[in-house]
């Protein structure tokens, strides 16, 4: 074994941070044995460098983060601090100055991936990012190396534990949205502010990143269709559960069936409750991968939180320290394939509709004849009336998402259509 340590930076000390420099202390022999040199925290960058941090030297803090990144004696860089700036500035200069980087940001990656990359290959250094996708579980690294001999068609996946949870709540106890987000917050799932969570934004970032590593394409965050959990309601719960159904927000990525294009897309979905992704309960994530050879896998566990977070660095930063050692470099960008990404329109998906009409003959037939027109087939129809009211609930076949959503505005202007109550799309079959 080497005696000299590789030396590590720390950029963000938080939830994360604080794992991963507790484990590196605590876990330092098996490190070592495991790399074949020991591991060295060399510095911690942090914002607020009078927080008492537990069990880290205060001589390795420092709010310099550019300084540390630019020492020329560090091996790795591992950043933690999420975001854009100064993040992308700092991995670009760590990779100047010689340092390879192990990063969890999935903001970042999902949107300027590829110029991180082509840095990164510039400098003969590693980028490894295991820990930006689904926290402890091991996803990033069996798409980017265990499969690729294969041919991966379709990733489906919960990625976002914090509207797992909600929406799990909403289904087993009956609260509404506001109720089971309180308890998300209170429990420490949500955030103080939840929208990057509850509105989608953060399962977005991670379809884009799979979906590039999935099909060897650029795939930005910008290319994702994303929809949040804001407008579920106790009703499409119950709707979904009389239809042997649940609801999850879902990532898709998805390889066109002629492989000429790719579609990424986040948004609530009705699965079948025989579904693996249906039993997946409270704040875990999975995904469920389709591949030629392989066939379906599905990978199950904790995705975010500081212990599991951290052992996707940790699993990151033994791979990048062997490769230092052996002068080599793992994985880099595989964008070959240059495929375009469709718009969410040339989607084909299900719908449930749920609708608000008059209670009257002749409104079914009114109802049918829009989709008809649309050239959307109805798969199943349940009406039920009361008092001059009824509730129409349809169920449509595969179509175009733009075809659905035209049928949509032209049943929103039929008179007997008192109003659309809900609509969500049906996944997983």
């Amino acid at each position: 074994m080497r005696t000299r340590p590789l030396k590590v930076a720390l950029l963000g000390c938080g939830v994360v941070g604080s794992e991963v420099a507790r484990i590196m202390t605590t876990h330092a022999d098996d490190l070592a044995a495991r790399i074949g040199a020991p591991v060295e925290l060399a510095g911690v960058a942090v914002r607020r460098p009078s927080k008492v941090r537990e069990g880290i030297d205060p001589a390795l803090i420092t709010t310099d983060a550019t300084a540390l990144v630019q020492r020329g004696d560090i091996d790795v860089v591992v950043e933690v601090i999420g975001g854009i700036e100064p993040a992308r500035t700092l991995i670009t200069t760590a990779f100047e100055n010689g340092a390879s980087v192990v990063s969890a940001n999935k903001a970042l990656l999902a949107e300027d991936g590829a110029a991180l990359h082509a840095a990164a290959e510039k400098y003969g250094r590693d980028l490894y990012y295991e820990a930006a996708v689904a926290g402890a579980i091991p996803l990033v690294r069996p798409l980017r190396e265990s499969l690729a001999g294969d041919k991966v068609n379709r990733v489906l996946g919960i990625v976002n534990g914090t509207t797992n949870f909600i929406l799990d709540k909403m289904d087993t106890s009956g609260a509404g949205y506001s109720e089971a987000l309180d308890e998300a917050t209170a429990l420490g799932y949500a955030e103080a502010d939840p929208t990057a969570d509850v509105e989608g934004f953060d399962a977005a970032a991670k379809a884009a990143i799979l979906a590039g590593i999935a099909f060897h394409t650029r795939v930005k965050i910008g290319d994702v269709h994303r929809e949040g959990i804001t407008e579920v309601t106790a009703a499409d719960i119950a709707s979904a559960r009389r239809m042997g159904c649940t609801v999850k927000l879902l990532a898709i990525c998805e390889r066109a069936a002629d492989g000429a294009s790719v579609t990424a897309r986040v948004h609530p979905a009705m699965i079948p409750l025989s579904h693996p992704l249906a039993s997946v309960r409270e704040a875990y994530n999975a995904v469920f991968v389709e591949a030629d050879a392989a066939g379906q896998l599905m990978f199950y566990g904790p995705g975010a939180g500081g212990s599991p977070t951290a052992s996707a660095v940790l699993g990151d930063l033994v791979a990048v320290c062997r490769n230092k050692l052996g002068e080599a470099t793992g994985p880099g960008e595989s964008a070959y394939t240059r495929l375009p990404v469709s718009p969410m329109g040339e989607v084909v998906t299900r719908y449930h509709i749920s609708l608000d009409v008059a209670d009257k003959p002749g409104v079914l037939a009114q109802v049918a004849t829009v989709f008809a027109e649309q050239g959307v087939s109805i798969d199943t129809v349940r009406q039920q009336g009361k008092d001059g009211e009824a509730s129409l609930v349809v169920v449509t076949h595969r179509a175009p998402d733009a075809a659905l959503s035209g049928t949509v505005e032209a049943l929103r202007k039929l008179d007997t259509v008192r109003g659309v109550a809900s609509i969500m799309r049906v996944e997983g079959e």
